[in-house]
């Protein structure tokens, strides 16, 4: 262990933590060069990050116990991409499991060594860096002695046990029975298009009003996600700002940043919708990232002040692709997928994307366009991301007693899959997979009579490629790890193969509309409407919204 006496310096300018009376321990730690981690004095668990009550013994006497500081590497990703003030690019973000207790992992950075040289079951130490006048990073160096490779640790719910972890349906009664999917509309889809988002989100609501046969004095429910707050060209100011552009006076509504995406605002909309609080709920998403970013550029909107980095930024773990990134190298070094597995994802992608007109991305994709495309943050590149754009998708969720007087056929809900199994912090969840599918994924069938095959196309979330693969794997259309076989170079996920796969070009060309595209596709396939891109005689689709946390996957069908 080793802990720096240097001047914070430049350092500062790092992302820094709020130091608080329950982290004070763990951030200042580093002055006498020990690693501290919060302790259960009941059941001697190490508990990470802090919490008020022990989450193994439900214990509540706490205290801090110096570890030895030595580490597995379990994670690691090169960020080439993102700049971080105070941590120049190239730099490794990692993950490390504590030599004590494996249950606890710490975002780091690996330094003092080459990235190439580094593998997964590495001996790391702790090496402090002062980073304020109170703050110190734990950071982390490669043994000088290393051995034999350490086995990666094992996740508390393995992939083959989670259907041992789904409760039993809470009742009989399904309420998906009672909802319908009556209406979709989309706006203008864009790069940038440099237009009050709020005009976005009315188009897309009157649009999808308009198709379901429906005026705006029958909506008498709004859902939304992540509703009204500071996300950076993420929302547009939710339900609050729609109501006053349009003089909806809702008996419901929803929205927050917690629940699983768009998805997640589905499903509220049918649960009052199946409990009789509303007839038609207006459901919508909106999208405008890309010209946030630019008038942040220009100066013209402020960059948002935070005063908390919490326990990932200050380690330059800015975005949810650093997190991914690592859970791919893992799936790699599990399975032996590889860059070119996730290749197949983003040209299957582009291709259907050529086919459709509102596609942001449409111009043909080659493996080696793929391959040789800038880094991002290893193993990822440019195509394995998502587009950024500016957009709005809605849907209106209707009692299924009314769907049969409106404009179109209606789409049903057959099922939905929203159970947790895991830890919902990111870098605290599974290992062997991406977090926060698998749970979902199987509670989805049990809800169901239906089975993986009985799928006729499939819109699965993909923020990034990685992000649709774990979909794959989780709703069982192949096991776990074996999406490199299954997708067999892209055939078995083309329009034509045994599971069509993200028709309209998905978030990787047709654009990020975080899963409320996926979902406005799949109604589209489901009524036949896709044309050039459309897959004869689908009836079932599944959509799955969202990776690591939140997340969570919806079965439709049509009985046309």
């Amino acid at each position: 262990m080793a802990a720096s006496a240097a001047s914070p310096g430049s350092q500062r300018r790092r992302p820094l933590p709020l130091i608080t009376d329950q982290n004070a321990f763990f951030w200042t730690s580093g002055a006498d060069g020990r690693l501290r981690i919060q302790e259960c004095t009941s059941c001697t668990a190490l508990i990470h990050p802090p919490q008020p009550v022990c989450r193994y013994c439900r214990g509540r006497e706490l205290g801090a116990r110096a570890v030895s500081g030595r580490a597995t590497l379990i994670g690691f990703t090169v960020n080439h991409r993102f700049g971080v003030p105070g941590l120049p690019s190239p730099y490794v973000v990692a993950q490390v499991a504590l030599e004590e207790d494996a249950r606890v992992r710490l975002t780091t950075n690996a330094v003092e060594c080459d990235p190439g040289q580094l593998a997964l079951g590495m001996r790391m130490e702790v090496v402090f860096e002062r980073a304020g006048d109170d703050v110190w990073l734990p950071l982390f160096r490669p043994l000088a002695e290393q051995g034999e490779p350490a086995p990666l640790p094992v996740d508390e719910v393995e992939p083959g046990s989670v259907p041992c972890h789904i409760r039993p349906m809470a009742a009989p009664d399904k309420f998906e029975d009672k909802v319908a999917l009556t209406g979709i509309g989309a706006s203008r889809l864009g790069r940038r298009l440099m237009v009050p988002p709020l005009a976005l989100t009315v188009e897309a609501c009157e649009a999808a009003v308009a198709d379901a046969g429906l005026t705006l004095d029958d909506i008498d429910g709004l859902a939304t996600y992540p509703g009204a707050g500071a996300y950076g060209g993420f929302a547009e100011g939710g339900i609050t700002a729609l109501e006053s552009a349009l003089g909806i006076r809702p008996t419901w509504h929803n929205g927050g940043g917690e629940t699983f995406g768009p998805g997640g605002s589905l499903i509220a909309a049918m649960l009052a919708v199946a409990g009789g609080l509303a007839r038609h709920v207006l459901c919508f998403r909106t999208l405008w990232e890309a010209s946030h970013g630019e008038l942040v550029k220009q100066g013209r909107i402020p960059v948002p002040a935070t005063s908390d980095a919490g326990w990932l930024k200050p380690f330059g773990a800015i975005s949810a692709a650093h997190t991914l990134a690592q859970n791919a190298g893992r799936h790699f070094h599990r399975y032996g997928t590889t860059r070119e597995t996730l290749g197949w994802i983003a040209l299957n992608q582009r291709a259907n994307a050529a086919l459709n007109p509102t596609a942001i991305y449409r111009d043909p994709l080659t493996m080696d366009d793929y391959l040789q495309a800038r880094p991002i943050t290893t193993p990822f590149g440019l195509y394995d991301c998502d587009v950024p754009c500016d957009g709005a998708v809605a849907v209106v969720v209707s009692a299924v007693d009314t769907a049969g007087d409106l404009a179109k056929p209606p789409v049903l809900v057959e099922a939905v899959g929203t159970q947790i199994t895991e830890r919902l912090e990111w870098d605290q969840s599974t290992l062997t997979h991406e977090p926060q599918v698998l749970g979902q994924s199987a509670h989805l069938w049990t809800r169901t009579s239906l089975r993986p095959a009985d799928v006729d196309v499939a819109q699965l979330y993909d923020g990034f490629t990685f992000n649709c693969l774990s979909w794959i794997e989780a709703l069982g259309f192949c096991g776990i790890g074996e999406a490199k076989d299954f997708l067999d170079g892209g055939k078995n996920i083309a329009r034509d193969g045994v599971l069509p796969l993200n028709t309209h070009g998905g978030q990787l060309s047709h654009g990020r509309t975080h899963g409320m595209g996926l979902v406005h596709e799949a109604i589209v396939q489901l009524r036949g409407e896709g044309g050039a891109r459309q897959v004869p005689g689908a009836r079932v689709a599944v959509v799955s919204s969202g990776g690591l946390t939140p997340s969570g996957v919806i079965l439709l069908r049509t009985d046309t």
